[in-house]
């Protein structure tokens, strides 16, 4: 039922086949969403400038802005210390030039963390999915299994969050939804056990996905995330560079929070990536550049609703362009 995919180009991100056709709605949607579609950071800072010059009271409410959208305490210091520079040096006339500063140094803090997700050759390859309760890491699961799945690559669940009844139910939905298999034990299984076992039958079935679900803890949990460490070094027996991939899978609106939960699973269980879900609802944006100016961890995915096709690649200018510009229509 679950058969092989005959292609296998091996370093090909799982978005490669069908990006530059969805990418364009993706982003058009990130633009509309972010932020409800509006331009927090930007918005008549031109109607501030006071004798057409930007002065040190404009840095100050631009950096007012920054910290209330979340960007972060020590990014946004690096931020404005740079575009203090320029302001000395003359080099910013306008608010147009001060935006497209804005947008630059952005960019530049988000760069280091554009790094696709790529599989290699291990097969099954391991995603383990971490993260706290409510931040959308099954629902996050259901839309990849969906993306890998559509981009011929067989895909199988393990619901190893034995906490809760209704947590295996939710992703054996999605696993009926999407036409893949789910591993599960009865409530109150060893999760470390039902990871072993479905590593095993994904090895045997020649599954090139398993995605790994955990129950949703606080960072500050320390019996739970000793257990993730568990469940990690379990999966590293069968398969020494297993999990392949452990993502944290973050809610945008949870502002320096994310961060700490972003810094805390870090350190419990080696993150590898990061996916940041919820960007359509009240939050400003900024979170993922106080993660990536901190972290410097790779940003897999991010989401910008409950549709399958409101989880997209991140990408630096674009996430850029919809915190900064708002839709594209008032760029």
């Amino acid at each position: 039922m679950f058969g092989r995919s005959k292609d296998k180009t091996s370093d090909k991100s799982p978005q490669d086949n069908d990006e530059k056709s969805a990418k364009s709605g993706f982003f058009s949607r990130l633009r509309a969403r972010l932020n409800k579609g509006d331009s927090f950071l930007t918005a008549n800072l031109g109607d501030l400038l006071r004798g057409g010059k930007i002065d040190d009271e404009l840095l100050e409410e631009l950096e007012t802005r920054m910290l209330m959208a979340d960007v972060g305490v020590d990014a946004t210091d690096a931020i404005i210390g740079e575009l203090g520079k320029k302001v000395s040096r003359d080099e910013l006339k306008d608010a147009g030039a001060l935006v497209d500063a804005l947008r630059a140094q952005i960019i530049d803090i988000l760069e280091p963390c554009h790094k696709p997700l790529r599989m290699g050759d291990a097969r099954p390859f391991v995603l383990l999915m971490v993260g706290v309760n409510g931040a959308g890491k099954t629902t996050t699961i259901g839309k990849l299994a969906r993306r890998f799945r559509d981009s011929g690559l067989n895909v199988m669940l393990a619901a190893a969050d034995t906490f809760r009844a209704a947590a295996v139910e939710q992703l054996q939905t999605w696993g009926e939804r999407n036409r893949v298999e789910v591993i599960a034990q009865a409530t109150g299984a060893d999760p470390a056990a039902v990871a072993f076992d479905a590593f095993e039958a994904a090895r045997a079935r020649g599954i090139d996905v398993l995605i790994v679900d955990t129950a949703g803890r606080l960072q500050t949990q320390e019996g739970l995330m000793d257990e993730l460490t568990k469940i990690k070094r379990v999966l590293g027996r069968l398969d020494e560079a297993a999990p392949h991939e452990v993502m944290l899978v973050v809610d945008g609106g949870n502002g320096q929070n994310a961060l700490s939960q972003a810094r805390e699973f870090n350190k419990a269980v080696g993150l590898t990536g990061i996916t940041i879900t919820k960007l359509d609802g009240t939050a400003k944006g900024g979170t993922l550049i106080a993660i990536a100016n901190e972290l410097q961890l790779p940003i897999r995915y991010i989401g910008i609703g409950e549709g399958v096709e409101d989880l997209g690649p991140f990408d630096p200018a674009h996430y850029a362009d919809a915190l900064i510009k708002g839709p594209e229509n008032n760029s």
